[in-house]
């Protein structure tokens, strides 16, 4: 049995409780530690699924991990990443990978130096569903992709989050925080984006919280917060983009795309699983036969009921990569062509001017149900 990869965790927030519950589902990692800048934070998720509880210093040193996942908030994400890699360490990073080309051209250049591995969130695209989607695309049953549409509007973080400022500060907005999932998976579909074009506002400059223990107070808007992006693709398809925190009910599907024969259905990026649907050519719409995807079954009880959630396995997919001597598919490449992206949505609304992409990647490799199970740590 291949060796598995010790894992720690810089950033014991919301998100860390994923990672460590979701873990043992895979091969190739060993969760082994937790660390914060909040000691006391750090210690109740280490005693919350046993780990160790270090500090950040003494993470970086710990000769039985091999990669850490930097769960920090984006604005320091480049920081911390660095200092993974600077000691020596593969780094796994939550989206978005960092917030400048020149933040993830640094990292690059420090990883290829040192031969380390970058990885990075989402990995929603491995999804059953959204595999399926890709199965579709390859297998050519709507032939070539040629426009669509893709649609995040809900009315901001405000409501939930017990601190969502950073949510509205620049690093943030819709395109930056809920933005990695869609543009990711459109990158998986049908590959790069060649230009980007955007118009952008700010309709509220400021916002107030009504989640608990802040309810009330105000918070100031220092992103956009509506974006209507233009994405032209290398292969020549042209997808509509629709990202808001400004739409309190909307009946748009999350993603739709438009190929030479047909039309596919794609369930939210955020999510694993789903229902797609396609049509070829005039017929009329049908579900898909279900698809013997293991990461497309359910296995997790929210409020919409029983929901696929596999967060995790783009980091066991890089370590076992590692192990294998094969490209990992929640690449640097893709995060960082993603992030070129994304920042060009942004300079586009500010400029009214379209964008050249300065960065490109292969679309990562295909994750069927056969190669969804060997990551499985025990068969489905």
């Amino acid at each position: 049995m291949a060796k598995r990869l010790g894992v720690g965790v810089i950033g014991s927030g919301n998100i860390s409780a994923a990672y460590f519950s979701l873990a043992p589902l895979f091969r190739g990692i060993t969760m082994k530690a937790a660390a914060d800048i909040n000691m006391d934070a750090a210690r109740a998720r280490a005693k919350e699924f046993d780990v160790r509880a270090e500090t950040v210093e003494e993470m970086l040193k710990s000769d039985d991990i091999d990669i850490i996942v930097n769960l920090t908030i984006p604005a320091v994400h480049h920081a911390v990443s660095k200092e993974i890699l600077d000691a020596g360490k593969h780094v796994y990073s939550e989206k978005p990978f960092v917030l400048t080309l020149k933040e993830g051209q640094d990292l690059k250049a420090r990883a290829e130096k040192k031969n380390l591995r970058i990885g990075s969130a989402p990995d929603t695209f491995l999804g059953g569903a959204h595999q399926l989607v890709r199965n579709i695309i390859d297998t050519g049953k709507v032939g070539k992709i040629t426009s669509g549409t893709a649609y995040v509007m809900s009315h901001g973080m405000e409501h939930w989050h017990p601190n969502p400022d950073f949510f509205f500060q620049p690093g943030a907005g819709p395109v930056l925080d809920v933005g990695p999932y869609y543009i990711t998976n459109l990158i998986q579909l049908i590959g790069p984006v060649k230009r980007v074009a955007a118009i952008s506002s700010t309709p509220a400059p400021e916002r107030t919280i009504t989640s608990q223990p802040r309810f009330g107070q105000k918070l100031k808007v220092e992103t956009p917060t509506t974006i209507h992006a233009l994405l032209e693709f290398a292969n020549g398809a042209v997808i509509t983009l629709n990202a808001s925190w400004d739409v309190w009910n909307h009946n748009h599907k999350p993603m739709e795309l438009y190929g030479e024969q047909g039309t596919i259905h794609v369930p939210d990026p955020n999510f694993f699983g789903g229902v797609v649907t396609f049509t070829k050519q005039s017929s009329a719409v049908k579900k898909m036969p279900k698809w013997d995807h293991p990461l497309g079954v359910p296995n997790q009880k929210h409020s919409q009921g029983m929901m696929a959630n596999y967060r995790t396995i783009g980091l066991a997919d890089m370590a076992v990569a590692i192990g294998e001597g094969r490209p990992h598919r929640c690449s640097m490449e893709l995060a960082l062509h993603a992030v070129d992206v994304m920042t060009g949505i942004l300079k586009a609304g500010e400029t009214g001017k379209f964008v050249e992409m300065t960065t490109t990647c292969e679309r990562p490799e295909a994750l069927g149900p056969k190669e969804a199970r060997a990551l499985m740590a025990k068969k489905k």
